[in-house]
C-alpha cells in the first residue's frame, strides 16, 4: 500500500473507473493527449485516508494524472440484426479504439479558507448617465 492510500472514482468515455496510484486501466481513446500525459478532471469521489469527498456532480479542483502506455484496438464485436419473415438481415462489426493508462498521481482540491460570516460586499457606485440637452435656436 502507498503511504497515503488514495482512491478516486473517475468518469471518462461514459464509464466510471475506481483507480489508485499505480493502477493500469483501459479507457476509450482520448484526443487531448500531450507528451503521453493525461489528466482526468471529472472526479466523482475522492478518498484519502479516512476522509472522503463526494462530488456534486464532481469534486471541485481534484484531478487524476496518468501516463499513456499504449494505444490499441479492442476485440471485434459483431452487431447482427434480423427481422423474421421479412428477409431483413444485417451484420456489422466494430473495433473500439482504446488506450492503456497508468495512474501516476491523485491530487485533491486545495483547502478553501472559511468564508466570513456577516461579510459585506462593497459595490462600486453606479455612474449616472448624463444626457446633454440639445439647444434650440
Amino acid at each position: 500500500m502507498a503511504k497515503k492510500d488514495s482512491v478516486a472514482v473517475i468518469s471518462t468515455g461514459g464509464k466510471q473507473y475506481r483507480v489508485r496510484e499505480g493502477d493500469q486501466i483501459s479507457v476509450e481513446l482520448l484526443e487531448a493527449v500531450k507528451d503521453g500525459k493525461i489528466t482526468f478532471n471529472d472526479i466523482l469521489l475522492l478518498k484519502q485516508g479516512d476522509k472522503a469527498k463526494v462530488g456534486n456532480p464532481t469534486v471541485e479542483g481534484a484531478s487524476v494524472t496518468g501516463r499513456l502506455l499504449e494505444s490499441f484496438k479492442d476485440d471485434k464485436i459483431i452487431v447482427f440484426k434480423k427481422k423474421r419473415r421479412k428477409g431483413y438481415v444485417r451484420t456489422r462489426g466494430h473495433r473500439q479504439q482504446k488506450m492503456n493508462v497508468e495512474i501516476e498521481k491523485i491530487s485533491a482540491a486545495p483547502a478553501k479558507a472559511p468564508a466570513r460570516k456577516n461579510a459585506v460586499e462593497k459595490k462600486a457606485p453606479a455612474k449616472k448617465a448624463t444626457a446633454k440637452k440639445s439647444e434650440k435656436k
